[in-house]
């Protein structure tokens, strides 16, 4: 490239060899030590480098006796090839730089890379994908093998590492782009060849596996999981990323989502910029943070204005939130589309005396130069002479604080290249032709960074933990963080530590959030203000639910309203951004929020028996529809015969799927409820609900909360000497550590179940208790123990009357006949456990029946009758989202596939066994799986691998004081041998 007659610019390159040119004449760059030190130069990017910086560099902690010598001498011959350029090597304060010469810029291959990879990074942030996946490749063009090639020294080794990643990265974000454009089969072979060129890269894993579902390949992308899974297994004892798993587990339930996604179009380029005047906009805030994505849908929008329309965009959130600060951001940085001005109001809509529009119309008239002799009176005659003198111009107007939208549609621009940036915390919906934006809370990681750019990064950095826990109690809300740090940034014989400490207490955390004028809650109270009673009430009554959110029907019986009455009350709190639509049907408040609310419902509910009625019509609905989905699920099982009666309905439902979807999209709520419904008078209600959702024990996600749920129920059932009460909690109980195979545990709850149930006369505890025992005694190979408690169980369910009970009674004896070497009737039993399930039409526990049978064929070597049953109840298990249920199944599939000599099919269903059990089942049960794996492994000659799973099935065995049964004394054997 040339830069006048007869000079030529120079030109590097860093990404491959390292290399000068002027124009097209290659100059010599030396030794490796001197391209070494020409290297470091070019990428500090013109800063001075000190000579005791480049020695470090070239020759880390051995320099050579004269090392400032041969870096003078290196720096010497460098300017010599430069020849007329010489002056671009500068040398300052003992050391040296390269800079532009007379003003004409360097030419660096590293430089050219980060410009497009930053334009790539906008345009796809623009929706111009084509463009970004044009400039990626264009960056990547610029590689010339491998960065630095053949400098050696500390500083080449850490740039190549780093230049290397740099681009990788590059290369992931461009095929991301290129499975955008649904161009996957073309991605499988650089994929192919990338992933073995970086074996343990899970990115680049990930997007192989996309690459491969995409093309109708789904065994082989989920093959490659398998693979990615056992190398970091092998190579760094991890288990596959988070993405990477959920990844598989979608490509399994063949996820639509996974489906390429429809490429958006490019978008026009940006006209000229002209100069700007009147300019009202306040300062923008020197620590602003984050909100890149709202920044960018914001500016977007704004960019219409530049056709032949006007652009309003409004946007909404609670107080705090930091709308004001994001949209003087936005329009700072959009100054230079509208060059005839822009305008600012604070419209005060939050308060008791929100603007007038006339008011507002004559201050930006004057503003536009009109003079007061001009400026009408009344509002339309004042709003039709604004819109008259904005036309042909192209004026931004930013209206802050909006209270609805009849304040603002008078001063909206009208005019074509006009825009209006409107922020407020009711939603304007009923504002034609507005795009809206919702701003939530920040991101963790956005929090973190404004509190410390607030704070210091020193003070931040040695306290990272107590820092998260403070913008956390804050809920990541712009203005509580700022108010927290500010108290902390003048006060520094605080720690962050002291700070986290006084914000941890939720009674005192309003009060802890002010600085100076400056106060959450006072934020809080201009919104809840401007609320109608009947609004007031519903935002006092819904803020007392402790769930993560709240249905419209749930929220419905807290208000004991309607489900139109209480959606009309709920949507017009979302619209005045004191709530938020989580889904739809579907509330949440912020936590700040959610503490103002109960506040205010301590301080204004009258009466305040109100409070407790509003939570228990909650726990009635929940009550009420669990048992109606309990009933669909398990037909003929008594447990909703002998559960609390309820005053308030609940949900109906007309099939098995919807019940159970209800189940899992509610299980935060239901278990939240349960948990603080623990008083007398709604302590057994609670536990019936615990006990009728006890699938949630099973789920991964849900699992632990239901356990902490019963713990909390069962102090309180033990301090309230509620027999009944404590009884079915330790039911409950059994169930969860049975599942995780904490057999002693489960042993110890269901003995005082059983004790319990009997003295309170409870005839569902009195009788599950029993089963219970006689599954646990199974488990623990004690078959005359485990005979005698289902044979009790068997005659109690029959005298409640419990057909669906009686059926599992039968299929876990069958279990202690098949284990005690009595197949004939260990078939039978399973045959007549499924004829009642077939009876009652319990399609769900039909397949644990099957399960139970199929356990029966298999150990009568009757296998393909096995499998039939197995694969049956599988598919049920996996409907039913009975995920330990799955895994068992998958487990004993294994076990067949082995004893029939197919060992590759028995590793994968062992495979898919170990997935399933991921976050359910416990040690124990993963500890059979494991077993179970080596044993088809060492059958497939991967002896290692085989041991391994042996070695930490055993050390499992050993840490839970698992029994010395004959298999753990063959599996010690084995782990020890092979």
């Amino acid at each position: 490239m040339d830069d006048g007659p007869g000079r030529e610019r120079l030109r590097f390159s860093v990404l491959g060899p390292v290399r000068a040119w002027r124009g097209t004449t290659p100059l010599a760059a030396g030794s490796p030590q001197q391209r070494a030190l020409l290297a470091a130069l070019l990428l500090r990017g013109g800063r001075t480098a000190t000579a005791p910086e480049l020695v470090d560099a070239l020759w880390g902690d051995e320099p050579p006796h004269a090392a400032l010598a041969a870096l003078r001498t290196y720096a010497s011959r460098l300017r010599k090839a430069l020849g007329a350029d010489a002056d671009a090597l500068v040398s300052e304060s003992g050391g040296y730089a390269i800079r532009p010469v007379d003003g004409r810029p360097l030419d660096l291959d590293h430089d050219h890379a980060e410009q497009y990879a930053a334009e790539a990074e906008k345009a796809k942030a623009s929706g111009e994908r084509g463009r970004a996946r044009e400039l990626l490749d264009e960056a990547l063009a610029l590689w010339d093998g491998e960065p630095l090639a053949g400098l050696a020294g500390p500083y080449a080794e850490t740039q190549r590492t780093r230049l290397e990643e740099w681009r990788l990265s590059l290369t992931e974000a461009r095929l991301e782009l290129v499975l955008e454009a649904g161009c996957h089969a073309d991605a499988v072979s650089d994929l192919t060849a990338l992933t073995a060129a970086h074996p343990l890269r899970e990115r680049l894993r990930e997007l192989l596996m996309l690459a491969l579902y995409r093309s109708g390949r789904q065994a082989e992308a989920l093959a490659v999981y398998a693979d990615t899974r056992r190398l970091l297994a092998d190579e760094l004892g991890v288990d596959p990323c988070a993405s990477l798993s959920d990844l598989q587990q979608r490509i399994l339930r063949a996820d639509t989502d996974l489906d390429a996604p429809a490429v958006v179009t490019d978008g026009p380029d940006a006209p000229d910029q002209v100069a700007v005047r009147p300019q009202q906009l306040p300062a923008t805030v020197a620590d602003f943070t984050g909100r890149e994505a709202f920044v960018t849908e914001l500016s977007q929008q704004l960019a219409t204005a530049e056709g032949s329309v006007m652009a309003v965009s409004a946007l909404t959130g609670i107080g705090g939130v930091g709308k004001t600060t994001l949209a003087v951001h936005v329009a700072h940085a959009a100054r230079e589309h509208f060059p005839d001005g822009q305008l600012y109001v604070d419209l005060q809509g939050a308060g008791h005396t929100p603007s007038e529009p006339e008011a507002v119309l004559g201050a930006f008239l004057r503003a536009l130069g009109t003079p007061d002799s001009a400026i009408p009176d009344g509002l339309e005659e004042r709003s039709a002479l604004y819109r008259s003198t904005l036309a042909g111009r192209r004026v931004l107007a930013l209206l802050d604080n909006a209270r609805d939208a009849a304040q603002v549609r008078p001063l909206l621009p009208g005019a074509e290249g006009c825009a209006a940036l409107i922020t407020g915390r009711a939603r304007l919906i009923d504002l034609a032709g507005a795009h809206l934006i919702d701003l939530d809370v920040m991101s963790p990681e956005e929090a973190l960074t404004l509190f410390t750019r607030i704070v210091g990064v020193e003070r931040v950095t040695s306290e990272r933990q107590a820092a998260m826990a403070v913008v956390g109690a804050c809920g990541f809300l712009p203005l509580a963080i700022r108010i927290a740090a500010s108290r902390l940034a003048s006060r520094r014989t605080w720690t962050v530590s002291t700070l986290a400490s006084k914000l941890a207490d939720e009674r005192r955390r309003l009060d802890e959030l002010r600085a100076g004028d400056l106060a959450v809650k006072a934020t809080f109270e201009l919104g809840y203000g401007q609320l109608e009673p009947h609004q007031a009430r519903a935002f006092r009554l819904l803020g007392l639910a402790d769930g993560p959110d709240i249905s419209l029907a749930a929220a419905a019986a807290l208000l004991d309203l309607d489900i139109e009455s209480a959606e009309d009350q709920v949507e017009s709190l979302v619209d005045a951004s004191l709530l938020e639509s989580a889904a739809p049907g579907r509330y949440r408040f912020h936590d700040l929020v959610r503490l103002y609310a109960r506040a205010c419902a301590e301080r204004d509910e009258h009466p305040p028996t109100e409070r407790a009625a509003a939570l228990s019509r909650l726990l009635d609905f929940y009550l009420a529809t669990a048992a109606r989905m309990y009933a669909l699920e398990r037909p003929g099982d008594r447990l909703v015969d002998h559960m609390e009666p309820t005053r308030h309905p609940g949900l109906t439902f007309t099939d098995r799927a919807t019940a159970l979807s209800w189940l899992f999209s509610e299980a935060g709520c239901i278990l939240a409820c349960a948990q603080q419904s623990k008083d007398a008078g709604s302590l057994r209600r609670a536990v019936d609900l615990l006990l009728l959702t006890r699938d949630l024990a099973e789920s991964g996600a849900d699992a632990l909360q239901y356990e902490q749920a019963n713990a909390v129920l069962l102090a309180s059932a033990r301090e309230s000497e509620d027999q009944h009460a404590e009884a079915r909690i330790h039911t409950a109980l059994t169930n969860v550590h049975t599942l995780a195979g904490r057999l002693d545990e489960a042993e110890e709850h269901a003995k005082s179940a059983m004790l319990l149930g009997l003295a309170a006369e409870d005839p569902f505890s009195s009788s599950y208790a029993p089963n219970d025992r006689g599954i646990i005694a199974t488990t623990q190979q004690r078959y005359g123990d485990a005979e005698a408690y289902l044979t009790q169980a068997l005659s109690a369910f029959r005298d409640d009357s419990n057909k669906q009970s009686e059926a599992s009674a039968l299929c876990n004896l069958s279990r202690v006949h098949l284990n005690t070497g009595r197949m004939d009737s260990a078939i039978r039993l399973a045959q007549e456990g499924i004829a009642i399930y077939r009876q009652l039409g319990a399609q769900r526990r039909l397949a644990n029946g099957m399960y139970a049978l199929g356990l029966a064929y298999t150990h009568a070597s009757r296998l393909e009758e096995a499998t039939d049953q197995l694969t049956q109840a599988l598919a049920i298990f996996q409907d039913s989202r009975q995920r330990f249920w799955a895994a068992m199944t998958h487990f004993r599939l294994a076990e067949i596939y082995l004893a029939d000599h197919r060992p590759t099919h028995a590793a994968t269903s062992a495979e898919q066994a170990l997935t399933a059990l991921r976050g359910v089942g416990g040690e124990w049960w993963r500890a059979n799986v494991l077993t179970l794996l080596g044993r088809t492994l060492n059958e497939l000659g991967h002896t290692g691998r085989a041991r391994a799973c042996w070695q930490d099935a055993l050390a499992i065995y050993e840490r839970l004081g698992a029994p010395d049964t004959s298999e753990v004394q063959a599996l010690i054997s084995l782990a020890t041998v092979a």
